[in-house]
């Protein structure tokens, strides 16, 4: 299984970045193909203290190809271009390779 993170930073106003992400932004995201399970993490803090960091949303893949396949699908491009409406540089995606063995 894939997985990609977008991990998000702290907004400069919560409500509004939860109110568009919740209604806009993951109902574009939910229509990727391909896309078997969506998990939301909203950050509290660390070990530390306090974090710059607001939210991982989990998207997991069954392969690479599927993966790949989404992102270039039109709703994968749509889901991507909308990062724009409501987050510029505060959002970072990634991609890993689930371990569930361990």
């Amino acid at each position: 299984m894939i997985k990609m993170m977008a991990i998000y930073k702290k907004p400069l106003n919560k409500d509004e970045f939860d109110n568009y992400y919740f209604n806009t932004h993951l109902p574009l995201a939910s229509k990727m193909p391909g896309l078997r399970r969506v998990e939301i993490d909203k950050i509290y803090g660390t070990p530390f203290g306090e974090t710059n960091y607001y939210m991982i949303a989990n998207m997991y893949f069954d392969s690479k190809e599927d993966l790949n396949s989404a992102l270039s699908s039109p709703e994968g491009r749509a889901c991507g271009k909308d990062l724009k409406n409501f987050t510029t540089d505060n959002v970072e995606l990634v991609f890993s390779q689930v371990d569930s063995n361990n």
